[in-house]
């Protein structure tokens, strides 16, 4: 048996091949290894692949015994911080079973160079959505995931090309890029850039029945965007709101658009995890490091 954990904005997902469950970030301070158990025995853990915030610091799927700061260059950065995944990471890091964390795309990562004028382009879940897109519609993908924030990335030949980030272009629900406004209010001392940042998204800057419509553009606009590097590509939405935007992604893009929930993440994890303990030596296009 293989666990696949993603840490999402609001809650930890917890996945495996016969079963799953999800805890609030707040509630997975309590978290101990036991809880697996909702899923399988532990003594039946083959493996488990997981994220942690940004990822930043590795470029490698890599062994979690070998990565220094849980894989972060910083605990400072965009995001809330609420201590429930650095819990869930320190159980696992103690419990003895074979895990692998995910790398975020970043500037040490194999992606298009072009991508790297930002220091960072994907936190490590996305790595799972678009494993599982892969595998789900085929090797040449773009895929937005769409909840609290927009993160889309675009995979040519089962490689990793590059993403957009949620702080760089399409606003989620609560989360998105600063523009002139927050800029002047960071500048004034009313607020800090992250805590700008979380209130960037659409639920705080427009009506209640503007707010679907726009992230739909605003995620249309980033799928067109990677189109133009590969024009082939299939599209994809996962998270959240990805059922309730896909009908107006679809009609602006011209395109079908397959839709994945929220548990996509978690799912491609299980997959990593399964592949890379059964001798993956690269998994997107990024190396194995056990």
């Amino acid at each position: 048996m293989f666990i696949g954990i993603d840490h999402g904005t609001t809650a930890m997902r917890f996945a495996g091949e016969s079963g799953k469950f999800k805890i609030s970030r707040e509630a997975a301070k309590e978290f101990s290894i036991e809880d697996l158990s909702r899923i399988c025995p532990l003594d039946e853990i083959e493996g488990i692949a997981l994220c942690y915030s940004m990822g930043d610091n590795i470029s490698s799927i890599t062994r979690i015994t070998r990565v220094k700061n849980r894989g972060l260059v910083s605990q400072d950065g965009a995001g809330q911080h609420i201590g429930g995944g650095t819990k869930v990471f320190d159980e696992v890091a103690k419990s003895g079973i074979p895990a692998i964390v995910i790398p975020g795309l970043h500037r040490g990562s194999p992606t298009d160079p072009r991508f790297k004028v930002y220091s960072h382009q994907s936190s490590p879940e996305k790595i799972g959505i678009a494993y599982e897109v892969c595998h789900v519609i085929g090797n040449d993908i773009i895929v937005s995931d769409v909840s609290s924030n927009t993160v889309t990335l675009l995979v040519t030949s089962g490689k990793l090309v590059g993403a957009f980030d949620a702080c760089i272009f399409a606003p989620g629900l609560l989360h998105g890029a600063l523009d002139v406004d927050a800029i002047r209010r960071i500048d004034a001392g009313d607020c800090t850039a992250n805590e700008a940042f979380q209130h960037a998204g659409v639920k705080f800057s427009l009506p209640e029945d503007e707010r679907m419509r726009s992230v739909a553009m605003f995620a249309a606009m980033e799928c067109a965007a990677l189109l133009m590097l590969n024009s082939h590509a299939r599209v994809a939405l996962a998270g959240t709101l990805a059922p309730v935007i896909a009908p107006e992604v679809e009609s602006l893009l011209g395109r079908n658009v397959a839709v994945f929930d929220e548990w996509c993440a978690s799912s491609g994890l299980v997959r990593i995890a399964r592949d890379v303990f059964c001798g993956s030596t690269s998994v997107l296009g990024l190396d194995v490091d056990l």
